[in-house]
């Protein structure tokens, strides 16, 4: 392309990019996005494929026939209010693009059109995934169940981090994120005055202990230098200050970066709130919902994709692992891959109402993206 084809470029991805942010959609809500999607890709003669899908959708450039790479983006957003006070802000009450999927989606965008412009000298097929659902972890399975990345030898996808300077590119051999598992405990206890405790079972008491009890878990079930985190993130109970109340309930999270430390965690887990539930005589009732697993980064394709950054006149980092969920995980169980944080160095943390993107990384990202695919080919396995 031409500089003022580039140029033009920019502005055609920025405004898109800024078009989503204003109109964000929950997951497996987003059908507008996917139509506007759809109408860009199709303005570019990039060509759809028919796969079955609810929202999200997958195109291609290349050959009809070849060997195959992955890009994969994500388009869902968030429920929460904004607060980044940008004039495109979100016109759908909370609502939110607080973690940069709109980004995500410009960026493979521009990789797309990219990468069509120079169609003919293709050394085989680009697929790119603009994939629903990422945050509930739903929509990597059904990409998975369409069909998608049937005879794909490498996938790569990206995530901006604002804790990285803008121009970094930066990822690391195996676990990068982590596994993301969800717990709720119901307690049921005994209710009364609470004048007369004795009288009960107090549900709060045993919520407690667990709260208190739980915060051991990682620190003695796991060597010090494996990584975990488990949060109990919310705590209800009662209705008024003189009555000890029959229930309580809990909900929380583990993050773990092996599948060893995850099976154990859970274990010990279940064993403990047995324990605490034997020991007050209450009953007790765990749902534990599992998230996916830890992004586990293929040591060649990670190494190619820093190369490939510094190639492209990023930074390229190795950079620490991140308690972060990823549903991306699905797709590397199936196929090698890897997975790259995109520096876009702003103030507010991913997830936050105040959160930015900067839309000067947007180009670069776009650029990166496509040679990092169009170079995979020589690099592909034999």
């Amino acid at each position: 392309m031409s500089p003022s084809e580039l140029t033009q470029l920019k502005e055609q991805l920025v405004a898109f990019r800024q078009e989503l942010h204003r109109f964000p959609e929950l997951s497996n809500q987003e059908f507008a996005t996917t139509q506007r999607i759809r109408q860009q890709l199709e303005a570019h003669n990039i060509r759809i494929l028919p796969l079955a899908l609810t929202t999200g959708l997958v195109a291609e450039v290349g050959p009809a026939t070849g060997p195959l790479v992955v890009l994969r983006g994500d388009i869902d957003a968030l429920p929460i209010e904004e607060h980044s006070g940008v004039e495109f802000t979100s016109a759908h009450p909370g609502v939110m693009h607080a973690c940069g999927h709109d980004f995500h989606s410009a960026a493979i965008l521009g990789a797309a059109i990219l990468l069509k412009s120079r169609e003919t000298q293709l050394a085989g097929r680009v697929r790119f995934i603009f994939q629903a659902a990422e945050e509930t972890g739903e929509g990597a399975p059904a990409v998975l169940a369409s069909g998608a990345l049937q005879d794909a030898f490498a996938i790569f996808g990206l995530h901006n981090d604002p804790s990285l300077p803008a121009g970094v590119a930066g990822s690391r051999a195996g676990a990068l994120t982590a596994a993301v598992d969800r717990f709720a405990l119901q307690i049921t206890g005994t209710g009364s005055h609470a004048a007369h405790p004795n009288q009960g079972n107090d549900p709060i008491v045993i919520a407690a202990h667990i709260v208190s009890a739980v915060q051991t878990l990682i620190s003695r079930n796991l060597p010090s230098a494996e990584n975990a985190v488990f949060s109990i993130t919310q705590l209800h109970s009662g209705s008024t200050w003189n009555v000890i109340p029959e229930s309580a309930w809990l909900e929380g999270t583990v993050r773990t970066f092996s599948a060893a430390a995850r099976e154990r965690i859970e274990q010990r887990f279940r064993e403990l709130v047995k324990g605490i539930s034997a020991a007050f005589a209450a009953e007790i009732v765990i749902t534990w919902q599992a998230g996916p697993p830890a992004v586990i980064n293929d040591a060649h394709w990670t190494a190619f994709a820093l190369q490939q950054a510094a190639l492209n006149g990023l930074d390229a980092r190795e950079i620490a692992a991140t308690p972060i969920g990823e549903d991306f995980a699905y797709y590397q169980q199936h196929i090698p891959g890897a997975f790259i944080m995109i520096g876009t160095g702003e103030a507010w943390p991913l997830h936050h109402p105040a959160f930015r993107i900067n839309d000067d990384v947007l180009l670069p990202a776009a650029h990166y993206l496509a040679a990092l695919a169009e170079a995979a080919f020589a690099q592909r396995p034999v």
